[in-house]
């Protein structure tokens, strides 16, 4: 169990915007609310609204960033000049690799509702995704103490007065827990939250990330606390992408015992992956489990526990009517659910224990009374994979704010998250009619109506995405997919080209690069540009099925039989049952005389994907 902290029964609070707040009945001591924040909780991703010279711009909220952060779409987007000379060499780290970057100077950056003037952010890096532009980092967040109440959608900066020894759990009533840990002082060259943790009796040093969707153990710490990769009950779990324009391999593993300052849990389920020189990252999985006060002003943090699981968010679980979520936008085919990917995915029951006496507290933040309240604690219960519930808030949001075109997408997510696939598309076509423009919404119903077979509306909706979103933005690649799966190569050319123009540093630039090379390869034109692109993802991603899948195809239009046959030998060893492989390689066989191998190969094929030779036979591939 944690220690108990007890509170002086005479303890005065307050919770009046801008106002003084006693943190404990010290009259001295005084927390002065700076701002407080809005935070959007867009899945596993806390987002904030600012502008950026007038113009809306939305930002990951990052405690692990050490400074702001755009992308160089983003930057361009917005018109903002690059300057790589200001600091020769300079480049950030993080998971992924390293990233070259640049200097760009906002002239005025609205945050908080404040305008500053000749704000300088780095440019550099991949997209943080979620639409957002870049990283809201430490040169802003540490410049007070910082409250992060992700589930009820809040940040909050304080200035304390007078508070060195007094205990700025404020929120915390008498008798109820709490617990605290000592982090390291911050420095503009050291400026994130760290402190220390016991981790199956092991000390590792761990650093609070917002930035980070899901805490990760770091290889050499996991190796420490007695957990290797190829030990028992260590899985393997793919790939996970960060700043760097690379994948990194994670694990799945148990760890018995997880101490952070008084609190334990116990049997937490976390991924493990290569950090490089960082031990342990807690991400918005645990973030959204507590309400968290990083007291830099005494080199302290404080936390509560919400309640619901701690790590393990995304895990994958059937909904509650026992069928997996599906994501329109990516195409997801909701009468095939196991085909699809989830837009919320349901966490499994929590596989950590908390040792924590008590119940949460009642009044976790003030009880939201707009809809802006709402809709923002819906976000961050969906984030949870608390469907219901989120599915609760957003219907009192959107009744308070039926103009509110934001509230009825997102809770059209969440009724997909829940296997309600009609009032989901319901509240599509009223978001859209609200807001014709509304990309998210426009790709979102794009994905639904192709997965009911209704090719040209899905069509429409992609074609007014295209025309609603800016140039550079990150969707283009979205929509180039959906292109793809929709069987309008002509389109994928043109997203693509727009994309990986802007996303050179981008980890998914492979994924662009096979998604054009396939294009040109079905459309039979642009062969050799097609096979530099495919050979150009390869680089960065070798042995790729998917890639060498489409430059078989390449070679087999160009007639280099030899060069097809072994790009799909490679396939084959990887994936025996690729049905265009299988039938690529007899193709080219039957052209080489190999007329028993072809034929088996294409019988193969045939048996996998009965509609596959007429397919083929579209696009012009005959033996």
């Amino acid at each position: 169990m944690p220690h108990r902290h007890q509170r002086d029964a005479t303890l005065l609070w307050v919770l009046l915007m801008f106002a003084p707040l006693l943190a404990q009945a010290a009259e001295k001591c005084k927390l002065n609310r700076l701002a407080v924040v809005p935070v959007t909780m867009e899945g596993l991703r806390p987002t904030v609204e600012a502008r950026i010279n007038g113009s809306p711009a939305l930002f990951t909220l990052d405690s692990g960033a050490f400074w702001s952060v755009l992308t160089p779409a983003s930057a361009q987007q917005y018109q903002l000049p690059l300057d790589y000379n200001r600091i020769p060499g300079l480049y950030i780290r993080g998971v992924g690799g390293n990233a070259r970057v640049g200097i760009t100077t906002v002239k005025i950056f609205t945050i908080f509702n404040v305008p500053v003037h000749n704000v300088d952010f780095i440019v550099g890096g991949s997209e943080p995704g979620k639409g957002t532009v870049g990283m809201l980092g430490q040169n802003i967040l540490r410049m007070a103490d910082v409250e992060y109440d992700l589930a009820q959608g809040t940040m909050t900066l304080f200035k304390p007065e007078n508070c060195k020894h007094a205990d700025l759990d404020y929120w915390v009533r008498p008798g109820e827990p709490y617990s605290v840990m000592d982090i390291e002082e911050t420095t503009p060259s050291e400026p994130h939250t760290t402190g220390k943790v016991n981790l199956n009796g092991a000390k590792v040093r761990v650093q609070f990330d917002t930035g980070a969707s899901t805490s990760v153990v770091g290889l050499h710490a996991a190796a420490f606390a007695g957990v290797k990769p190829g030990g028992p009950g260590v899985e393997p779990d793919g790939y996970s992408t960060g700043i760097g324009h690379s994948s990194v391999r994670t694990w799945l593993a148990t760890f018995p015992t997880l101490k952070i300052g008084d609190e334990e849990i116990r049997n937490a389920r976390l991924r493990v992956a290569d950090l490089g020189e960082v031990d342990m990252l807690l991400g918005d999985d645990f973030f959204l489990s507590h309400r968290i006060y990083v007291a830099n002003s005494q080199r302290k943090l404080y936390f509560t526990y919400n309640g619901g699981p701690v790590f393990a968010l995304n895990g994958s679980r059937k909904t509650p009517s026992g069928a997996a979520a599906v994501n329109p936008a990516a195409g997801g085919d909701t009468t095939a659910p196991d085909t699809a990917r989830s837009i919320a995915e349901s966490t499994a029951e929590p596989t950590s224990e908390k040792a924590i006496g008590g119940s949460p507290p009642d009044d976790a933040g003030a009880t939201p009374t707009s809809a802006a309240d709402l809709a923002r604690r819906a976000a961050a219960f969906a984030a949870r994979r608390d469907f219901e519930q989120a599915l609760r808030d957003f219907n009192r949001a959107c009744e308070a704010a039926p103009g509110e075109a934001s509230y009825f997408y997102q809770r059209a997510l969440v009724q997909f998250a829940l296997r309600q696939p009609e009032p989901a598309a319901n509240d599509l076509d009223h978001a859209l009619t609200l807001k014709p423009d509304y990309v998210e919404a426009l790709v979102a119903r794009a994905g639904y109506r192709r997965s009911r077979q209704d090719s040209p509306a899905a069509l429409a909706d992609l074609d007014a995405a295209d025309r609603a979103a800016a140039k550079e933005a990150d969707v283009r690649l979205t929509l180039a997919m959906l292109y793809g799966k929709l069987d309008r190569p002509v389109q994928v050319i043109a997203q693509t080209d727009l994309w990986i123009a802007v996303h050179e540093q981008d980890p998914r630039l492979g994924e662009a690069y096979n998604e054009r090379c396939w294009a040109r390869a079905v459309l039979g034109q642009e062969l050799d540009q097609a096979l530099r692109d495919c050979d150009a993802g390869l680089r960065l991603n070798p042995a790729a099925p998917h890639l060498l899948d489409s430059r078989g195809l390449v070679n087999l239009r160009r007639n280099r039989l030899d060069k097809a046959i072994a790009d799909y030998n490679e396939v084959l060893k990887i994936n025996p049952k690729s049905a265009w492989s299988l039938y690529g390689r007899g193709i080219a066989e039957l052209r080489k005389g190999m007329t028993a191998q072809g034929g088996a190969d294409i019988a193969a094929a045939k048996a996998i994907a009965p509609q596959l030779p007429e397919l083929a036979q579209r696009i012009g591939v005959s033996p």
